[in-house]
């Protein structure tokens, strides 16, 4: 720790004490400073500590928290309620996190003025899941310059982003985009919200934190579909190890029989077990595995390849805290003080992206514009080597139509010159629709307890917090199964099979200690089993598109869920498996009975009513920027990732997937995202492969 710290916090209290003049509040001081200096990670809390109104700067931030070993270095600036917003306060803020962060630092900006410089290697576009991976690797030669621009804010401070019991919590939040789909034909003309993460590590910091790789059936399917071996499970076999590691789950359970080790790697992604007792549900689950067997048989690791079966949910979770890509690829170089460079610029929309056109008349990309809802500031940027779309499956196509790239009778229409004129982009839109179940069940005590009662929650609170231990360490589910259609199903006269290969699944079941999800109204008695039915191999195919060439307008989004009669049966078929699963005997002492709609909903017509009323997005959307082979007519980008049509341009997101992954989005993402810096690398000379 620096030696003069106590002296800068002397001068930081004199200043506030002889600026008294200055009426104003805590609150008010609070906001100022976190407007001012979220490039420098200020987490402001205001609080009253012996009568006395108080600041508490926890600083550096997360960085300091790591290197001391969870130890919070804390500013307390002693201020009267009635104190003053002081420029000379502010400076000397800043001018102590300045000692700590010296200018060698990974950048982290609020502002386009903070920007010093104006030209990098590599742009990239969404601070995502996938971007911050491409951005952290990328800089890891230290002569290769990398700016990530990000729509959202910093996951700094985000407690329901850090908390996994609280893991979808801030799904409809300031920090989810919150986008709307238009009215669904399929789920009798709803609307359905759609969310994706909206701050650095995108859906990776409001996601459910289901760490699910798919089969080796899926990759190999990706290689056939974009004739490039590369994508083959055994090619991408290193980076999947390369992504993330197995740590022990909160509580030290023994883990022997739940998970393969051998299946898991050595990256910077935590991945662990449940870690709190939820035996009431989870020995019910597999021991009702293993007694029916055949399509509901035990998978000790669905990680390891074969996708298919009953076992313990795996999450991105360690040390009972969400291990998201800003946690775990982005904060390690903060806190390390490394990286300069590097730089992230939180708040900042990508508005459109700037070509000129090279000798053989196909436009070149290298300038990214920049703008900010707030200050109405624009900035221009360019990158010398490449841009790299990763604001995901919506916000890609998005800029890509507003930057020329798209069908061009719809860009004309907008007033938007067309220059690569692909049908594609923004079409293949697939997403998994869900239903959510529930059981009343005769037990004693579970986690709703907890949900409704405030003393409790505080305790629960409490205990994660002083020793990340208890209810809150992980998310609400820690069980999950993955099913395919019985073989002599009547379907197949119908459809072939859009699963992967057999080793992919048609169904996914996620059971659930408790009145789920989180967020929804517990009833005031009784504890409860919720049950998830997921169709993860879905035909109905949508497409999305622009509303109007504003860069801030939402686009139009059309998943057209249901619209596929084989969805309709298989949704159908996941509510008949999982009344089978909780009919086996493990179940009988506990299981009272259906609540709701599920209770009367027993014949075929009567249970397609009851889908299409309540199936919603798992929100796993993918596809709209898909991946094809280098000669073919139809796709977005090539089996390297360069978008078709243009020079300097590449796509890293879920939006690029050729085929939707039959598990959790957020495994492929990351896999795809590590192989892609390879090939990144490789045509700007920085690898050989």
């Amino acid at each position: 720790m620096p030696h003069n710290i106590p002296h800068v916090l002397a001068q930081v209290e004199l200043c506030a004490l002889a600026s008294r003049k200055y009426r104003t509040s805590v609150s008010e001081i609070s906001s100022y400073i976190k407007q001012r200096f979220l490039m420098a990670h200020l987490v402001v809390l205001p609080y009253t500590i012996n009568h006395k109104d108080v600041i508490i700067i926890p600083c550096p931030f997360k960085l300091l928290w790591f290197s001391l070993d969870h130890h919070l270095l804390y500013f307390v600036v002693t201020i009267p309620f009635s104190v003053p917003v002081m420029v000379s306060l502010i400076l000397a803020v800043y001018a102590a996190s300045l000692l700590i962060f010296p200018a060698s630092a990974v950048s982290i900006l609020a502002s386009l003025d903070d920007l010093t410089k104006s030209e990098f290697d590599f742009v990239v576009v969404g601070g995502g899941t996938a971007g911050l991976v491409v951005a952290t690797r990328l800089s890891e030669n230290p002569h290769v310059r990398v700016l990530v621009a990000e729509a959202g804010g910093s996951n700094e401070g985000v407690l329901n982003s850090i908390i996994p019991f609280f893991a979808v919590e801030l799904v409809g939040s300031s920090n989810d985009w919150n986008f709307t789909s238009v009215p669904q034909a399929g789920l009798l003309n709803r609307t359905l919200p759609i969310a994706r993460g909206h701050l650095l590590g995108g859906s990776s910091s409001i996601n459910r934190m289901d760490y699910t790789r798919g089969s080796d059936d899926l990759y190999d399917h990706w290689a056939n579909l974009t004739g490039d071996h590369g994508w083959s499970w055994s090619s991408l076999k290193k980076y999947y190890f390369k992504n993330s590691r197995l740590v022990p789950p909160a509580d030290g359970h023994d883990t022997t029989g739940q998970v393969d080790p051998s299946a898991h790697g050595y990256g910077p992604v935590e991945v662990s077990l449940g870690g709190f007792p939820a035996g009431v549900v989870d020995d019910r689950v597999v021991n009702a595995s293993k007694l029916l067997g055949g399509r509901f048989a035990y998978n000790r690791d669905l990680n390891a390849g074969d996708f298919v079966g009953v076992g313990y949910l795996q999450s991105s979770v360690g040390h009972g805290r969400r291990s998201s890509a800003a946690v775990a690829y982005l904060d390690p170089l903060v806190s390390s003080r490394s990286r300069p460079n590097l730089s992230v610029l939180v708040n900042t929309v990508v508005t459109k992206l700037y070509h000129s056109v090279s000798l053989n008349g196909i436009p070149e990309f290298k300038t990214v514009e920049l703008g900010q809802v707030n200050s109405g500031s624009r900035l221009n940027v360019t990158a010398t080597k490449e841009i790299i779309l990763s604001a995901g499956v919506i916000g890609t196509p998005h800029i890509l139509m507003l930057s020329g790239i798209g069908p061009k009778d719809t860009l004309a229409s907008l007033g938007i010159e067309p220059l690569v004129d692909n049908p594609s982009v923004g079409q293949n839109l697939t997403d998994q629709p869900q239903m959510l179940h529930r059981y009343l069940l005769n037990i004693t005590q579970s986690p709703d307890d907890v949900l409704r009662n405030a003393t409790l929650m505080e305790e629960a609170f409490d205990q994660w917090n002083t020793t990340k231990q208890g209810l809150f360490v992980s998310p609400s589910g820690s069980t999950n199964g993955y099913l395919r259609l019985p073989e002599n199903s009547t379907i197949w006269s119908k459809f072939e099979d859009p699963s992967s290969g057999p080793r992919s699944a048609h169904i996914e079941l996620i059971w659930t200690n408790g009145f789920g999800p989180l967020g929804a109204p517990v009833p005031a008695t009784g504890h409860f089993l919720t049950i998830n039915t997921v169709v993860v191999s879905p035909i109905s195919r949508g497409h999305l598109t622009l509303a109007s060439s504003d860069p801030f307008a939402k686009p139009v989004i059309n998943p057209n869920y249901l619209t596929s009669d084989f969805d309709v049966f298989t949704m159908i078929q996941a509510i008949k498996d999982m009344k089978t699963f909780v009919s086996a005997d493990p179940w009988k002492d506990i299981i009272i009975g259906p609540v709701g709609q599920l209770s009367t909903a027993t014949t075929d017509e009567q249970l397609a009513l009851y889908a299409r009323n309540g199936s919603i997005s798992i929100n796993h959307s993918i596809g709209t920027a898909r991946m094809s082979p280098f000669s073919a007519k139809w796709g977005v980008v090539d089996p390297d990732l360069a978008v078709k049509g243009a020079r300097g341009l590449s796509v890293v997101d879920a939006s690029v997937f050729p085929s939707i992954p039959e598990c959790h989005m957020q495994a492929p993402t990351y896999i795809v995202a590590e192989r892609a810096v390879d090939l990144i690398k490789a045509r700007n000379g920085l690898l050989r492969i």
